[in-house]
């Protein structure tokens, strides 16, 4: 039977080797998972652990050495370098820790960026960039520069940013790394906002707090998947099975 509802994100058996000076680091090994529509799924792991090389092999940033990635049911391990940046810019969303704002752009400009990219005519992406920030909350900041800014509005417009083409996935690294605590709930409860309007997230953290807002944990240990976590309605989390056979 035909599956109606596919993954967003499917894993097979997916390693990320790396070669330097003769020597090679395994920093994924194997990882098989799933990711369905409409997940907030969090990926921790100590330093080291590959949790980052998953982020970026999710992203689209990095090719796996061996394995299969399907996003939203396109494989991608056949697609050149200029097909997977049109992939990235019109399905995937990234937020970092460093905010990554061009300094001399407004607010606004900056979150115009990919639409500039996609050749979005300028009335269209300043309306939408426009839309973005209100989403976020700075509608009123849009012609700001980034030093006028503190670091959850730069954080906000970064995730204004993301989401301006609309995308299938928000794929955030430590998003809130940098911030202070009562800063780092603001942006945790935005990303419940988005994730409440359909958004699939995946956030990736060392913080146990943060990682306790998901709604599944997926801990990477040595390149692999060491436990995959599904929040039960009291907030507890169950195991569930890993794997490509894994429903999501």
């Amino acid at each position: 039977m035909l599956d109606v509802n596919p993954p967003l994100v499917a894993l097979r058996t997916v390693s990320r080797v790396y070669a330097s000076h003769a020597v090679e680091v395994v920093a994924l090994s194997g990882v098989s998972l799933q990711i369905a529509r409409g997940e907030l799924c969090a990926i921790v792991g100590s330093s080291g652990s590959g949790k980052s090389t998953l982020l970026n092999v999710l992203g689209t940033l990095d090719r796996p050495t061996a394995g299969r990635y399907w996003l939203d049911g396109e494989a991608i391990e056949g697609l050149d370098d200029a097909e997977l940046a049109r992939l990235r810019n019109a399905k995937l969303g990234f937020v970092f820790q460093s905010f990554q704002l061009l300094p001399r752009e407004t607010a606004l400009g900056n979150v115009e960026l990919p639409l500039v990219y996609a050749r979005v005519p300028r009335g269209e992406r300043r309306e939408r960039a426009r839309q973005a920030l209100e989403r976020v909350g700075l509608g009123d900041r849009a012609h700001h520069l980034p030093t006028e800014l503190s670091g959850g509005q730069q954080q906000r417009v970064a995730i204004a940013r993301a989401i301006v083409n609309r995308p299938l996935m928000l794929l955030a690294d430590e998003p809130t790394g940098a911030l202070d605590s009562h800063t780092a709930r603001e942006i945790l409860s935005l990303f419940h906002s988005l994730h409440r309007g359909g958004m699939t997230i995946v956030l990736v953290t060392h913080d146990p707090a943060v990682a306790g807002e998901a709604e599944r944990v997926i801990t990477i240990a040595d390149g692999s998947v060491a436990s995959d976590e599904r929040a039960r309605p009291s907030g507890h989390y169950l195991v569930t099975t890993t794997g490509i056979g894994a429903v999501s």
